[in-house]
């Protein structure tokens, strides 16, 4: 007989790299050619030559950083990231305001029906965010809305919600309405994983429910709160559907609104996809910057409260 021997099963070491292959392919095809061939297009520019007549009239040119220059001058880009900023401003806190309440309430002990209340609340964020506007957006027509009919039998002013100042309260209603169950299933989860041992000494201390929460839910939750609050900066900069959707019903609502409206815009109503790559991409690294500003910020927080 002969002796045990030392050899590997072949191929052992390359199985993780086949198992993600899959995925970086996918990844490669799907995500990170398409950034390149944005960040590609918007150093590029069409020159006419002669009048624009024939073959050879239009040809594609190196242009530098000349569509970034003209993205930072264009007002109506920097008009559209000011009304994405005040519209973030009502948006983010309301919305992880409202999460965690509902978390804290979901995590007490007094709570019944938590399974179907923690349904009703994820729900909004499983209906797609066009079928949310386009509910909204009837809602807040006087001649369809049943709340206008409410309002017009008990003697109440009618706001028009699409109209100036309170277009912005529609559209943040929308948003709040469609991400709180996202937040509040990730604040709740972790809420889930605090030992129940750190809730029994603080009852044998005399600590109050709400001292609790406020002392001891909510510190412990920091990192999900940070984690929401990166999702929600995300998704503002990125709004697209709703002012898109709602645009048809009001005349408050430019094909310029916010600033991905704008790349639209310039991409297939003005046929100029290189001005629209050079904004897309400022709009990325914006993005970029923020978000990675803000979790360093946190983290430097984290450590110094850590230290101390």
């Amino acid at each position: 007989m002969s002796g045990p021997t030392n050899r590997k099963p072949y191929g052992v070491k390359g199985a993780p790299y086949g198992f993600l292959l899959p995925a970086t392919v996918l990844f490669a095809l799907f995500f990170a050619l398409p950034i390149g061939y944005a960040v590609w297009l918007s150093f590029r520019k069409v020159r006419v030559s002669g009048l624009g007549l024939g073959s050879g009239a239009r040809k594609e040119v190196w242009a530098g950083f000349e569509n970034y220059t003209g993205a930072l001058r264009d007002s109506e880009l920097l008009h559209g990231a000011l009304r994405v900023l005040g519209y973030g401003c009502i948006v983010v806190p309301v919305m992880l305001g409202l999460a965690l309440l509902f978390a804290l309430m979901l995590d007490s002990d007094r709570v019944r029906l938590a399974p179907f209340t923690r349904l009703a609340i994820f729900l909004p964020y499983a209906v797609p965010g066009v079928v949310a506007a386009l509910l909204w957006g009837f809602l807040y027509l006087p001649d369809v809305s049943p709340f206008y009919f409410v309002l017009d039998k008990v003697g109440l002013p009618q706001p028009d919600l699409l109209d100036g100042g309170p277009l912005y309260l529609a559209l943040s209603n929308i948003a709040v309405w469609g991400g709180t169950g996202f937040n509040m299933i990730v604040i709740y989860t972790s809420l889930r994983s605090i030992p129940a041992e750190v809730y029994e000494a603080a009852r044998l201390d005399g600590a109050t429910p709400s001292q609790i929460a406020l002392r001891i839910k909510i510190p412990m939750v920091a990192p999900s709160l940070v984690l929401t609050f990166f999702f929600s900066i995300i998704a503002t900069l990125q709004v697209f559907s709703e002012p898109t959707t709602l645009k048809p019903l009001t005349n408050s609502v430019n094909t310029t609104w916010s600033p991905l409206m704008k790349v639209y815009q310039d991409a297939f109503g003005r046929n100029d996809i290189y001005s629209a790559a050079a904004e897309a991409t400022l709009i990325a690294v914006v993005t970029l910057l923020l978000s990675f500003g803000f979790l360093r910020a946190a983290n430097r927080r984290n450590k110094q409260e850590a230290a101390g």
